[in-house]
């Protein structure tokens, strides 16, 4: 296999991360209710509530494990980059993490609140930080920041369980009306609800998302530095065992908390399935990361393959693009379906967005060098403009 072939199924790998972060995204999109641990009052069919279940057991805190890893992959293959063009790597990267958060921070107020790229911003400049630790002491710290943030989390659910008993869910339906009015209305009501909703997610994502995917970030540099998924000899022997330890832990762990945020919503227990699944969900992700790499090496689905690397290398573009078409699709200055449709019709959709992100990034690529937006954050992390159309 050629070294473009292996860089080919980072692409693909990256692809396929889009597409878990999709489905996960486009519930936000779709209902208010998503994450209040609430149904709305007309309650949901059989079908979306098994579709829920696998969404919360597969998807949910696992393919934004998977993009992070990615993430801090795709920084060695920056600094490598670099050095081939003979330039300072660090100022790179700075322009480039500031035109990540400046890209991020519009994302968050326009389109959604639950935007991860003002984040990895963030954590960029912690791993450039970082980066000089040895590859033991990256790992070690790692492990550390999974297992306090899951140790963390379980003793909310002590306290929580000692805590005296309260139901909140009129007032959370009363907000989850006023979000709902807010997302059918203006623009500048969507806007503010959007602003609403980032301080509302602000603890969320320092106590669970930004420590993780700080995690995945060191566990990816490592894995870039080794080229790791560049070497089919060293990986290869390994990558059946990992399939089968990570799902082996992983899956048992996330399909208790799946249970719990379907069932259990609001609850001790719920909150100590949350802890039990940070825990396990790292395994799950590297099952997942096995089981594409065997899929992309036994030469059986290349033109899938193909497909994915092309979505892959425009992932900024089409993480956006999700996000504007999802906007569109459910907001009021598009055609307002939020809160009409069941979870079934909304994953339908997810499948026929990304099917179309499929065909238009291959097409895109045949005639361009990188997507738009990948295009400018490159011309502000280069300090020039790059030829964007393909030789």
């Amino acid at each position: 296999m050629t070294d473009s072939s292996r860089i080919t199924n980072i692409d693909a790998l990256r692809g396929f991360a889009l597409f878990g972060i999709l489905l996960v995204n486009i519930l936000a999109f779709s209902s208010a209710y998503y994450g209040t641990g609430i149904q709305p009052p007309s309650g949901r069919a059989p079908l979306d509530t098994v579709l829920a279940f696998l969404i919360s057991a597969i998807f949910e805190l696992k393919f934004y494990l998977l993009f992070s890893f990615l993430f801090g992959y795709s920084v060695t293959l920056q600094m490598q980059s670099a050095e081939k063009a003979g330039a300072a790597f660090l100022p790179r990267m700075l322009r480039r993490q500031a035109g990540l958060f400046a890209i991020g921070a519009f994302h968050a107020v326009v389109l959604y609140y639950g935007d991860i790229l003002t984040t990895y911003a963030v954590l960029g400049l912690l791993l450039l930080v970082l980066r000089g630790l040895s590859d033991r002491a990256k790992i070690v710290l790692a492990a550390s920041l999974i297992v306090a943030t899951a140790a963390l989390w379980s003793g909310l659910a002590l306290l929580q369980w000692n805590a005296p008993a309260q139901d909140d869910s009129m007032l959370v339906a009363q907000h989850v009306e006023i979000a709902l009015a807010a997302y059918a209305g203006s623009p500048s009501a969507i806007i503010s609800q959007h602003l609403l909703d980032i301080r509302s997610f602000l603890p969320l994502l320092l106590l669970l998302q930004a420590p993780c995917a700080l995690a995945m970030f060191l566990v990816g540099f490592v894995a870039g530095r080794r080229k790791l998924l560049q070497n089919r000899d060293f990986y290869g022997p390994y990558l059946r065992r990992a399939a089968v330890l990570g799902v082996a832990v992983g899956l048992p762990g996330n399909l208790a908390y799946a249970y719990a945020t379907q069932f259990l919503a609001g609850t001790s227990l719920e909150t100590a399935c949350l802890a039990l699944s940070i825990l396990t969900s790292p395994f799950l992700t590297a099952a997942v990361i096995a089981a594409m790499m065997m899929a992309f090496d036994s030469g059986r689905i290349e033109r899938c393959r193909g497909y994915l690397a092309s979505a892959g290398r425009m992932a900024l573009s089409n993480y956006l693009g999700q996000s504007a078409l999802c906007a569109l699709i459910f907001h009021g200055y598009g055609l307002g379906l939020i809160g009409h449709l069941g979870l079934a019709a909304t994953l339908a959709i997810a499948a026929a967005l990304f099917g179309a992100q499929l065909l238009a990034s291959q097409w895109w690529l045949a005639r361009f060098r990188y997507g738009p937006v990948e295009w400018l954050l490159r011309a502000l992390t280069i300090g020039h403009w790059p030829q964007l159309r393909a030789d």
